[in-house]
């Protein structure tokens, strides 16, 4: 990949100010204080809690106290194995005009509901991540590259979104974005979402039987059929293999919300 240091380092480097409210549910008496806090766009909900869980922990039922919390918005349970930009683009994100910002979202302590995947601790965050990863890199080079990395390889990976540290995370990362084959990618490991529908994955590589490099608008077109009339933020004409490497999330999934 180009060496577009710049361009990852901003990306990365995006944050959401979020404010978290107990759920009126929730309360054991009177309605605590919210908590406000700048989150990273890469990260998982369940690696910036425990403030907030420490924070409301004194407003709730002491049986409640220690639970596993989880996060609803305007009545949408936030999946927590989804990274926080993406579910802030999916649900909160209508453009320049209305951003949402502050994002307002209701803490829960009980009742987790059916449709939440149930994790334990940090460690079934990581397993996710990572399995993700080995996801993407079996689409982009037959897995080769992930399974050529050693165990301290991946903690390495995980340590660098756990801790928000770019050069750790990408000293290794740089590793799974890189191709020898001047087509790129076999194929690019992408999710599209629309809300209130599955995600959307298929195979697509970034180059077309007849030699064209495929476009973001060759892919929407590929999903939706031509002449889909689709809301997004990066211009039609990049190259997918481009968006790839350079926005897709640390678990190397290009995240594309379809409005």
């Amino acid at each position: 990949m180009a060496d577009d240091k710049e361009i990852l380092k901003e990306i990365w480097d995006g944050k959401i100010p979020v404010c978290f409210k107990l759920a009126e549910n929730e309360w054991r008496s009177s309605e605590p204080e919210e908590i406000y806090l700048m989150v990273s766009r890469q990260s998982y909900f369940p690696l910036v809690l425990d403030k907030v869980q420490r924070h409301f922990a004194d407003f709730v039922s002491q049986t409640k106290k220690n639970n596993e919390i989880w996060l609803d918005y305007n009545g949408i349970n936030l999946k927590w194995h989804y990274p926080i930009g993406l579910l802030y683009d999916l649900y909160a994100n209508e453009g320049a005009q209305v951003q949402n910002i502050p994002w307002t979202l209701s803490v829960h302590f009980d009742d987790i509901p059916e449709d939440l995947l149930y994790y334990v601790n940090e460690k079934t965050v990581e397993s996710y991540f990572l399995s993700t990863i080995k996801e993407a890199d079996a689409l982009k080079h037959k897995g080769k590259v992930i399974n050529e990395m050693q165990r301290k390889d991946h903690q390495q990976l995980w340590n660098g979104i756990k801790s928000d540290k770019y050069e750790q995370f990408w000293t290794m990362n740089k590793k799974l974005m890189e191709t020898s084959d001047s087509d790129g990618f076999i194929s690019i490991p992408f999710r599209i979402y629309q809300i209130d529908k599955p995600f959307i994955q298929k195979l697509f590589r970034p180059v077309s039987e007849t030699g064209k490099r495929q476009t973001l608008k060759d892919l929407l077109e590929f999903i939706f059929g031509e002449n889909s009339s689709n809301w997004v933020q990066p211009s039609l004409d990049t190259p997918v293999q481009w968006l790839s490497e350079h926005l897709s999330y640390p678990d190397n999934f290009l995240h594309i919300c379809v409005k």
